[in-house]
Formats: structure tokens, sequence, C-alpha cells
């Protein structure tokens, strides 16, 4: 924003596909964690990237194609329905 007005111009990186699955592979090894501790939600094709860093993938709300490569697909209720995951 310029003189209260938009630019059109982007600060800072784009986060693109790669870029999530970097960052949560270098958060996950920062934490000391294995694969198979991790769950990763995502809801579109640029999130399977970052869901393969992940022991579980969670397509919450998703596009068929990221809910057919998922482990699990929440269609309905909030991100809280993850809870149910594990009673």
């Amino acid at each position: 924003i310029s003189g209260g007005k938009l630019t059109g111009r982007v600060v800072g990186d784009i986060v693109d596909a790669a870029a999530k699955a970097h960052h949560l592979a270098r958060l996950r090894d920062e934490l000391g964690l294995r694969k198979d501790q991790v769950i990763a939600c995502g809801d579109g094709a640029n999130d399977l990237m970052m869901m393969a860093e992940a022991g579980l993938s969670v397509a919450f709300r998703a596009k068929p194609a990221t809910r057919a490569k998922a482990d699990v697909a929440i269609n309905f209720g909030g991100l809280d329905s993850l809870v149910n995951l594990f009673d």
C-alpha cells in the first residue's frame, strides 16, 4: 500500500507448494519430530507436497483431487473435527 492505495506489488516470497513442504519439513526437523508425529491439513493441489511430508494428511473441505490423495478427509464441520480422529 502506498498513499492509501494498493500498488499491486507483492512483498516477500510467494508461498507455493514447494515452500509449504519445505517449511513443514524444516519445522518437523527443528522440533525433532518423526514424520509419523506430524499432521498436515490442506484443501488444494498446492498442499499435496506438504501433506506428503507428514505422517497423516488431512484434506479439509478439499477439492476432489486433494481428497483422493489424503489419508483422511473432513468434508463437514470445523477443523476441530480432527479431534474425532483420535477417539
